[in-house]
């Protein structure tokens, strides 16, 4: 039995590396995910024949668990919108950490009770660290979720001192954890668990409530791989091969992806983490900008730009465009434009929308051609012969502000779409006001070459793809 259920653990491992792999590109990432999910079911299956199953009702239990998790996995997939996928991960994630420290949690009690053995030891520090990183997870993906859905803690939340009550919170934590190793010097092992149970929900908290949403989508992935890190922690408390494996293989693949988009932003990882982006009350509301001059015009007038001198047109979509749900037409208008024999092409920003990807997936299932999406390097240099760049719903990712040494902002440094270098730059958006960094974007204000449409995104483009089509 053990060498099978080895065996079952290296092809589901094999099934989830592969199934990654096939990730990467989207003609093969249904396959990829279908390759490992059938991992995971291989992984269950094993674990289940070799789990030390005493009563009947423990099985009906397990069974249990598996109908209820795969139904609202099931039900959730179906639907959810993709404008609340971002959300949808955090609450996944957060289940995922949370399960993680329990597992941990419970196994404490059998640790314990082998005393100060080596291997308890060892086993006690797995504990720990499952514990602590899945309950940070938990925690830190909850407020995420809050953030994502606006329900609460929107926007940088900040107090006094936060940095030093988070170090103070950590060392509490190191602390308590020590106690656990001695065998309780000063505490009882189980009550300090506990107490690092709490300590860590309240650091998770406190981790994520600065962070502004600009930066949410870097959030997410390193709570990701904060979630995989527990996950293999319990796989050694547990002996479980698929485990560790699985764990291992989202810990790092998180804090990969974690490393590009901070890259992608042109910022440390740690200035993200510990300065939060954050704007001012005057600042958000476009400041003392909203009195100069702008080109405000209607759909008709972009409309006929576009249909008299635009050959070139490059579309730049931000998160306005979830919200409005104005990928539909988005294709509208690409499909009338190249009706006219006009070429059409997409510049997605590495941080677009409010996760990797996100703008890429909504593209492509309102059925533009994954072809035409083009990544912030390749569409930049397109960008330098365009006859106009499209933006709808963003800012702070085509902001020349980011490359002005003259000002420090949250942006500085970051890469951008240089929609600038178009002949003309058309903005589709409800106001002035800035992005999430809260940084006004000098484009708005250059009336030779930018058209400002005031509208929601969705009505906005509608009315251009009429106008488009009329004339």
């Amino acid at each position: 039995m053990q060498v099978a259920t080895f065996v079952a653990y290296l092809v589901a491992a094999a099934l989830f590396i592969l199934g990654i792999r096939r990730l990467r590109a989207p003609e093969t990432a249904r396959s990829g995910n279908t390759l490992a999910a059938l991992g995971m079911v291989i992984a269950l299956v094993a674990t289940i024949f070799v789990a030390d199953i005493d009563e009947a009702l423990s099985g009906i239990e397990i069974l249990a668990g598996v109908l209820v998790g795969s139904v609202v996995g099931a039900v959730a997939a179906q639907r959810v919108q993709m404008t609340a996928m971002p959300q949808m991960v955090a609450a996944f994630n957060g289940v995922g950490g949370a399960a993680a420290a329990l597992v941990a949690l419970s196994e404490f009690y059998q640790v314990e009770a082998l005393g100060t053995h080596p291997e308890t030891v060892v086993a006690s520090v797995a504990v720990l660290l499952s514990v602590v990183i899945g309950t940070v997870s938990f925690a830190g993906s909850i407020i995420a979720f809050s953030k994502l859905q606006e329900l609460a803690l929107t926007g940088s939340v900040t107090f006094p001192l936060q940095q030093a009550v988070n170090a103070i919170i950590a060392l509490v934590i190191v602390l308590l954890a020590v106690n656990v190793l001695a065998g309780g010097l000063l505490l009882p092992p189980l009550a300090s668990l506990y107490l690092i149970l709490g300590a860590s929900v309240l650091l998770g908290v406190l981790f994520v409530i600065p962070i502004g949403g600009a930066d949410m989508p870097i959030v997410i992935s390193l709570l990701n791989a904060f979630t995989g890190l527990a996950a293999a922690a319990s796989g050694f408390v547990l002996d479980n091969y698929a485990l560790i494996i699985s764990g291992t293989l989202v810990g790092a693949s998180g804090t990969v992806l974690t490393r590009e988009m901070s890259s992608a932003l042109g910022r440390p990882l740690r200035k993200i983490i510990f300065a939060g982006i954050t704007a001012s009350a005057t600042d958000s509301k476009g400041g003392d900008e909203e009195d100069r001059p702008v080109n405000d015009v209607n759909a008709g007038a972009v409309g006929e730009y576009l249909s008299d001198e635009a050959e070139k047109v490059v579309i730049v979509p931000g998160y306005g465009l979830a919200v409005a749900q104005a990928q539909g037409p988005m294709f509208d208008l690409m499909e009338t434009l190249e009706s006219q024999g006009k070429e059409v092409f997409f510049g997605i920003h590495p941080v677009a929308g409010r996760m990797p990807g996100h703008m890429n997936v909504l593209l492509t299932e309102a059925g533009v051609p994954y072809a035409k999406l083009y990544d912030l390097e390749d569409i930049n240099p397109e960008l330098e012969d365009a006859d106009a760049a499209i933006i709808v719903g963003a800012n702070d990712v085509v902001n020349p502000a980011a490359n002005d040494p003259e000002q420090d902002t949250p942006i500085s440094g970051m890469p951008i779409l240089e929609v600038d270098k178009a002949d003309r730059v058309i903005f589709v958006k409800r106001s002035l006001s800035p992005g999430f960094a809260g940084i006004d974007n000098p484009l708005f204000y250059d009336t030779d070459k930018t058209m400002m449409l005031f509208s929601d995104a969705k009505q906005g483009l509608q009315e251009i793809v009429e106008a488009v089509k009329n004339k």
